[in-house]
């Protein structure tokens, strides 16, 4: 497995959190959206401009924006 950012993570393949690297606001934003370490994260639709993108988190569908996601590290 390598570490990549989550706006690397190909869609439709599963990811695992290895890391949440951000400011206290917006890591606790993600923490309460269920984005932890070791969570599975999937993306699964991309805005037709490309920003924000939708991922499956714990049965839910998020949408991120990529200066948001670029701060995630996962294990793909």
């Amino acid at each position: 497995m390598s570490k990549i950012h989550l706006t690397d993570l190909p869609m439709n393949e599963t990811g695992k959190v290895i890391s949440i690297n951000c400011p206290g606001h917006i890591k606790r934003r993600l923490l309460d959206l269920g984005i932890v370490k070791k969570t599975n994260i999937i993306p699964v639709l991309k805005s037709p401009s490309g920003d924000p993108t939708a991922f499956l988190v714990r049965g839910s569908i998020i949408a991120l924006r990529k200066e948001d996601a670029s701060l995630i590290d996962v294990e793909f």
